[in-house]
C-alpha cells in the first residue's frame, strides 16, 4: 500500500489517543474493505480522489474558513463513507456510517465528532445538503467530483458504475441509471461550494448530458454493448 495513503491516515486518527498498532489495524481493515472483489469504482483509489480534492478546495481562495475540528470529521468520513458498499443492498451509507462511529471510537476521538463523521456520510446517500452546512456541502462536492472528470475518464467511471451493477438486467439499469442523471441536471445547484461548482459545473453537466443521450438511444434500440 502507498506509504503516503498511510501517512495521511496516521496524520489524521494519530491524535485521537489509540496506539500505533491499533491504527495500522483500523488502516489495513479500511483497506481490505475498499479492496473487496465487489468494487470497480467504489475502491481505495476513490477515497484518495476524494481526500485529494478535498484538499483542494479547503485550501481554494473562496472556500470558506474551515476550523481543524472539521476539517478531521470531514475527512475522516472521506475515509469511511464507502466503507461498506454492497451494490445489492440499500443501506450501505448507513452502514458505512456505523462502522466509522465503531472504528473511530476505538482509536479515541469523541463522540460529538464521532457524529459528526456518522451524520456527514449519511449525507452521501443522496448528496442533498442544507443551506449553511458548509462541512456537508465540501464532502457531496467531493464526492461527486467524478462527474465533473475529464470525459475519458468519466467514461471509465461509467464503466465501473455498470460492473458494479453486473447482476441488473441492461433496460433496468439504463432505467435506473437515466432517473439519477436526470435528478441531477434537475439541481440548480449540482456542486454547492462556490470552489466545487467553479472546478467541476459546467463539464459535469456535459458528462451526464452525454451519458443520458447514450442510454437513450440504448433504450430505444434495445442495445446491450
Amino acid at each position: 500500500m502507498d506509504t503516503a495513503a498511510r501517512q495521511r491516515w496516521f496524520d489524521l486518527v494519530g491524535s485521537f489517543g489509540a496506539s500505533d498498532e491499533a491504527i495500522e489495524v483500523a488502516f489495513q481493515d479500511v483497506v481490505a474493505r475498499y479492496g473487496e472483489h465487489q468494487r470497480r469504482y467504489h475502491t481505495f483509489a476513490h477515497v484518495l480522489d476524494v481526500l485529494g480534492t478535498l484538499d483542494e478546495l479547503f485550501a481554494d481562495p473562496v472556500s470558506p474558513e474551515i476550523a481543524t475540528a472539521d476539517r478531521r470529521a470531514i475527512r475522516a468520513a472521506g475515509w469511511f463513507h464507502d466503507v461498506v458498499y454492497d451494490p445489492t443492498q440499500p443501506d450501505n451509507e448507513a452502514r458505512s456510517a456505523q462502522h466509522a462511529r465503531d472504528t473511530l471510537t476505538a482509536l479515541g476521538l469523541g463522540t460529538e465528532a464521532v457524529e459528526e463523521v456518522a451524520r456527514l456520510i449519511e449525507l452521501t446517500a443522496g448528496h442533498e445538503v442544507a443551506d449553511g452546512d458548509v462541512n456537508g456541502m465540501l464532502l457531496a462536492d467531493a464526492d461527486l467530483a467524478i462527474l465533473g472528470a475529464a470525459p475519458d475518464r468519466y467514461e471509465r467511471y461509467t464503466g465501473e458504475i455498470r460492473a458494479e451493477y453486473a447482476h441488473v438486467p441492461d433496460e433496468q439499469f439504463r432505467r435506473g441509471r437515466a432517473l439519477v442523471l436526470e435528478s441531477f441536471l434537475q439541481r440548480p445547484r449540482l456542486y454547492l461550494t462556490v470552489a466545487g461548482a467553479e472546478r467541476f459545473d459546467e463539464l459535469a453537466r456535459e458528462n451526464l448530458r452525454v451519458e443520458l443521450e447514450a442510454l437513450r438511444a440504448d433504450d430505444e434500440t434495445g442495445s446491450t454493448a
